[in-house]
């Protein structure tokens, strides 16, 4: 298969790049040249996808990968572009197009979230998924049935540049004890980007179409199964659980400060089902393959280094001891 992908030199892009390239796909990749190197054994052609897009002419591929449209006009151009060079379109969107509270079952079928002003152009966190919703749109509408939309949950694994998931083997490899939020039985739900790089690759050589979750099957994997986990890989370490309550009560910040947790109640999105993706074959690789790959590149590039997510190491002894000391006045005699 021929290939074009959009992006291709970060993260999830350089991963789906080699996940075709393993199947011997030629690819092509259209890309600026600032975020990082083309993957070896693929093409570049230079170019902004804002104004470049007439680089492309003259060449046709069976299928493009768009993993960085975030804006609707901008997603428009390529479409349009390229609508007649290309059989299909797979467009990486996200599991942020869903409200915070679920419906029904938490499959595609949820309606997702709109923006009151969808002339609006600022990516936020606040426009995030709106924005990524009215791209499926743009999509869905530009290629007539022949497009492959995947919304992934959290990605995580080698080359992560976000430490979202990192920083939880990088922590423990640094030894002594590790602020975990509780309780230990916490669902969590995330996607191994390697195994989301080869559905989205096979998904097309299966010329798969429609709407596909793509996260971690929903009661699969717990916060103390990731903490288990990091602790036998990284070989140090010891856990030591803080109550939901406690981390609140001082202003621990969900998922950027404490990475995977997000407190009971204020969201459903581990809850989203990839059982359609599963079906069409996605499959997942064990949590010690993922935990273990991504230690070693953090370890690569150094376990001192400061990171983009988690904990400073002053706020975590910090938490520690006002931990251990409301915990000391709890138990002292009255």
């Amino acid at each position: 298969m021929n290939l074009l992908v959009i992006g291709g030199t970060k993260f999830l892009g350089t991963h789906v790049v080699e996940a075709a390239l393993a199947r011997g796909d030629r690819v092509t990749v259209f890309h600026r040249g600032r975020s990082g190197p083309t993957p070896a054994g693929a093409e570049w052609i230079p170019g902004d996808r804002q104004a470049d897009l007439d680089a492309l002419d003259g060449r046709r591929w069976h299928a493009m990968i768009d993993t960085c449209g975030f804006v609707p006009r901008v997603v428009r151009a390529s479409v349009d572009a390229l609508r007649d060079r290309v059989d299909s379109y797979a467009f990486i969107s996200t599991m942020s197009v869903y409200p915070d509270r679920f419906s029904a079952n938490g499959d595609e079928a949820e309606p997702v979230v709109q923006l009151e002003d969808p002339s609006v152009e600022e990516v936020t966190p606040q426009t995030y998924g709106g924005l990524k919703a009215l791209c499926e749109d743009v999509v869905t509408s530009g290629m007539s049935g022949r497009s492959l939309i995947i919304r992934p949950g959290l990605i995580v694994g080698p080359r992560d540049p976000s430490d979202r998931f990192t920083y939880w083997p990088h922590r423990f490899a640094l030894g002594g004890d590790v602020v975990v939020p509780g309780p230990p039985e916490a669902e969590v739900s995330f996607i191994d980007v390697r195994d989301l790089a080869e559905f989205i690759v096979a998904g097309l050589h299966a010329k798969l179409t429609g709407v596909f979750n793509a996260s971690g099957t929903y009661g699969a994997v717990q916060m103390d199964d990731v903490v288990d986990t990091c602790r036998e890989v990284a070989g140090s370490g010891d856990a030591v659980w803080l109550s939901e309550r406690f981390l609140l009560q001082h202003g621990v910040t969900p998922w950027t400060e404490l990475p995977l947790w997000i407190p009971a109640g204020e969201s459903d999105i581990v809850k989203a089902s990839s059982a359609r993706a599963v079906a069409s074959g996605l499959k997942y690789r064990p949590l010690a393959d993922t935990v273990r790959a991504t230690l070693d590149w953090t370890t690569q590039r150094g376990l001192e280094r400061e990171l983009h997510a988690g904990l400073t190491r002053q706020r975590e002894a910090e938490l520690l001891r006002e931990w251990r000391a409301t915990e000391t006045a709890a138990n002292s005699p009255r």
